[in-house]
């Protein structure tokens, strides 16, 4: 295909129909396929291309990955059930039992409490840093055993921006990949492959899909990491006994670590998409370019609008000229960054709540970053878990109100906020 401008890969890319075929990419609903002789069902078993068993890779979803891979750039890429597995995949493809990585504190509390405990527990430890810190700061945080260095381009909620190619000298001198988050800005407003980032993960059920319909992640590759650089990634330069002795850089040159993901993970964890799911993706993707531009144009209006209000007491968005992290966004995402705003209202916890129950066009709900405004209070849900030192690390105070903006028009969003606003005078 062509290497038509990003907007059109939103549409285009992914699925083309050959002639007679359906125009719309079809949602293949089935766990198996038929093969007509069992020698031709054995060529799969050892990694040959075709299909199986949709537990490890069915054409519709496949079709939807081929799309975000196109969209960012890389080389393949897979599905996942959620984004919490692709980060949690993007990993263990490359660690086990006595490996750890470091990752930037300033991550969404669920993948915090992913990497601070539920791993810990499987024998993977993490040592999380300061993304503001300089580079030989980073780099004490590595250790023998250090396999990965991960961070969000824009942490949720925090909304840091992550200096990428900072993170990614440091986890290239120390031989580990990179790996980045990019679910806020999506590849319309970031790259992070270009910046030197090696793998990206998504959470699709974010803006990618944009409607709150399903919830899935993606794993991307890059092609440019050189995994047989040292010994550190026996998994993928050693023989896997499980099938049949395959050596995945080897035998799937720079498609080695997303076969791997597929071969092994989805193969024994079995977090895959449904081919419904997929097929709703894959029609978020279409417009994913339309609605970005409208989601930020919004949250710029609004974030100026609360900055210059004086019954706010704080206002973080990358867009905003005094914001610390606007000079990272103007260099990795010149054309806008996401429709997220953290702020506090003066008053602290209580006026937040009071703010955020007077609010009638935004809904409190448990998630972000879809078509509809909405609105939470991390410190009391997403982030609840974690001590208050946790949210500091994480960027969150008590008072953080995250508005995630929609693309209804906004006039009405700030007449909602000015209500509400003046509910708690």
């Amino acid at each position: 295909m062509k290497d038509y401008r990003i907007d059109t890969k939103c549409v285009q890319a992914g699925y083309q129909p050959k002639n007679g075929e359906p125009r719309v990419l079809p949602i293949v609903q089935s766990t198996t396929y038929k093969y007509d002789t069992s020698a031709e069902m054995a060529k799969l078993f050892d990694l040959e291309p075709g299909y199986m068993y949709t537990r490890l890779a069915n054409p519709t979803s496949d079709a939807v990955a081929a799309k975000i891979t196109a969209l960012e750039g890389g080389v393949a890429g897979v599905l996942t059930s959620s984004g919490q597995a692709a980060n949690f995949f993007s990993l263990i493809n490359i660690l086990g039992a006595g490996d750890h990585f470091v990752s930037a504190a300033t991550i969404y509390g669920g993948t915090f409490n992913l990497f601070n405990v539920t791993m810990r527990k499987i024998g993977i430890d993490v040592t999380f840093v300061d993304p503001d810190a300089d580079e030989e700061t980073i780099a004490k945080a590595f250790r023998p055993n250090t396999k990965a260095v991960f961070g969000e381009t824009i942490a949720n909620p925090a909304l840091k921006v992550l200096d990428i190619e900072k993170f990614a000298r440091v986890a290239h001198a120390h031989g580990v990949p990179l790996i980045v988050d990019n679910t806020f800005p999506t590849p319309i407003n970031c790259r992070p492959f270009e910046f030197g980032a090696d793998i990206v993960t998504h959470s699709t059920t974010k803006y990618m899909e944009g409607h709150a319909s399903t919830i899935g992640g993606a794993i991307i590759d890059s092609g440019n990491f050189d995994w047989e650089q040292n010994d550190k990634f026996p998994g993928l330069t050693t023989p896997d006994d499980s099938y049949h002795g395959a050596v995945y850089v080897r035998d799937f040159g720079k498609a080695g670590y997303i076969t791997k993901i597929v071969a092994q993970l989805l193969r024994d964890y079995g977090s895959t998409p449904s081919p419904q799911n997929s097929f709703y993706l894959n029609l978020g993707l279409e417009t994913l370019a339309l609605r970005m531009e409208r989601h930020c144009s919004n949250a710029q209006k609004i974030a100026e609008f609360l900055a210059q209000d004086e019954r706010i007491s704080w206002v973080n968005f990358p867009g905003l000229p005094d914001s610390p992290d606007h000079a990272l966004a103007e260099k990795y995402m010149p054309n806008g960054t996401c429709g997220v705003i953290s702020f506090g209202v003066k008053g602290g916890r209580d006026a937040a709540e009071k703010f955020m129950n007077n609010l009638k066009l935004a809904a409190i709900v448990t998630h972000v970053a879809d078509a509809r405004t909405c609105v939470l209070h991390p410190a009391s849900s997403t982030h609840r878990q974690l001590s208050d030192q946790e949210l500091l690390d994480c960027g969150v105070s008590a008072d953080l109100i995250r508005l995630s903006v929609g693309i209804e028009n906004v006039e009405d969003i700030l007449e909602d906020i000015q209500q509400a606003l003046a509910a708690i005078e």
